[in-house]
């Protein structure tokens, strides 16, 4: 067996596949062996008639597509490994030449990871919008633990006031007709949630416990097609008051929900971890502005397989995350009037960004002969670990091969961003100035 490589592209390869006649040969008679029991011929049963009889009656080639379909594969792998190519997609094979004593000829053409062009991607000035950290998001984040922290009391001597939490049973008509969804029992509703339709929290302020009331609502025009905009009563009834009652900020709070003996080293706590994150959401706002002027600076010609794949991938990664949160992928695609392809093609220009990312990471890696060391591959192992909320010792224990390459490849990534952030000039985008109000006329 022997082979020739050409390559006609920058993503695109030829490879012709000889394979002996004695091979060829042999291979025919296996399909022989294996399609017999499929063939009728007259004055024979089933798997009786000699190659001879069958090839006579069907023609000489009757079993040269199985022989080819018997070959190929391993010569194309055999091929592949020999050239080192990286195919992203099935290769469109050609016989070029056949026949019984003759050598089997296949010319077969793959796409490939394609050649990258590198343009500038040291000394890259960006500018970037920065997050900082503010009084309010700390505040936010103090104001979840004490909800947490918060109790819940029920309320028998006054009506339904804002904030509180109502126990309560509805049933709604439209033109004086039931409709699917529009009745309940025992149902909790927070009052200034805006959970509910408009109108009908406000309409609940006031109402005692076992009082009854019609409340006159009209259906946002965004809501499902059969009551969007159409005006609806729903005969409501408290059942019950609850009142959630939050503690103080204060020393004895700082112990309760943390480690901190006072709510000064608690908040300072907050602050710091608020801050770590916010400084990491930074570190990747600018990893992904110099990535972008890295891709803009490199040429690739990227196969169209490889964009699929990853738009696949991202389209799969989506379903999985909506049926985490009890969604699925098929009543998404209803409530927004899509399909399966139209999201595909949604995903393709982002899809083809990262395809592109990882062609130039690589490409800078083997510029810069980039390779991680043991430490730093041991590094990425614990921040896997951490991520996952593992202890990184039984974390390593459980790889497979597949997943140390795998950080491996991680590791070494980590180390061409760090080299293109080492070397650019990060700005602060400018601010832009307000809009200039027309004079009034």
């Amino acid at each position: 067996m022997s082979h020739t490589y050409e390559k006609i592209s920058g993503n695109k390869a030829r490879l012709i596949l000889t394979i002996p006649a004695e091979q060829f040969d042999e291979a025919t008679q296996q399909a022989f062996l294996k399609l017999r029991h499929r063939i009728n011929v007259p004055g024979f049963r089933k798997g009786k008639a000699p190659r001879k009889m069958i090839e006579t009656l069907y023609g000489e080639d009757v079993f040269f597509d199985e022989a080819v379909n018997m070959l190929l594969p391993d010569a194309y792998e055999a091929a592949v490994k020999e050239y080192d190519l990286k195919p992203v997609d099935r290769p469109d094979a050609d016989v070029q030449e056949i026949g019984k004593g003759k050598d089997l000829v296949i010319k077969a053409e793959v796409f490939v990871r394609p050649d990258v062009t590198l343009g500038e991607y040291k000394n890259l000035t960006v500018q970037v919008e920065k997050q900082k950290l503010t009084d309010e998001q700390v505040d936010a984040r103090i104001e979840r633990d004490r909800e947490r922290a918060s109790r819940i009391l029920d309320v028998e001597d006054r009506p339904v006031q804002e904030g509180d939490t109502v126990n309560l049973d509805y049933a709604g008509t439209v033109d004086g007709v039931a409709f699917a969804g529009g009745t309940a029992e025992n149902q909790t509703l927070k009052i200034g949630s805006h959970t509910f339709i408009p109108g009908f929290e406000e309409q609940m302020v006031g109402m005692a416990i076992g009082e009854e009331k019609d409340l006159q609502v009209t259906f946002p025009e965004n809501y499902q097609e059969d009551l969007k905009g159409k005006d609806a009563v729903f005969h409501v009834k408290v059942n019950g008051i609850q009142v959630t009652e939050k503690p103080e900020l204060d020393d004895d709070f700082a112990q309760d929900v943390s480690e901190f003996d006072t709510f000064a080293a608690y908040r300072e706590n907050i602050v710091n971890e608020l801050q770590k994150q916010i400084d990491q959401n930074n570190d990747s706002i600018v990893e992904n502005a110099l990535m972008e002027k890295v891709r803009e600076n490199a040429q690739a010609d990227i196969p169209e397989a490889m964009i699929q794949d990853e738009a696949e991938y991202m389209l799969r990664d989506m379903a999985m995350r909506m049926s985490y949160q009890g969604f699925s992928m098929e009543d998404y695609m209803k409530y927004t009037n899509t399909t399966r392809e139209s999201l595909l093609a949604m995903q393709k220009p982002e899809a083809k960004n990262r395809v592109m990312n990882e062609l130039v990471l690589e490409a800078i890696r083997k510029e810069e002969k980039i390779e991680p060391t043991e430490e730093e591959i041991d590094q990425e192992v614990v921040r896997q670990a951490e991520a996952m909320g593992r202890d990184a010792e039984e974390f390593r224990k459980d790889l497979t091969e597949e997943q140390k390459d795998y950080l491996k490849q991680s590791a070494a990534i980590r180390k061409v961003l760090d080299l293109l952030k080492a070397t650019a000039v990060v700005e602060e985008k400018p601010e832009e100035a307000p809009a200039k109000k027309e004079d009034a006329e």
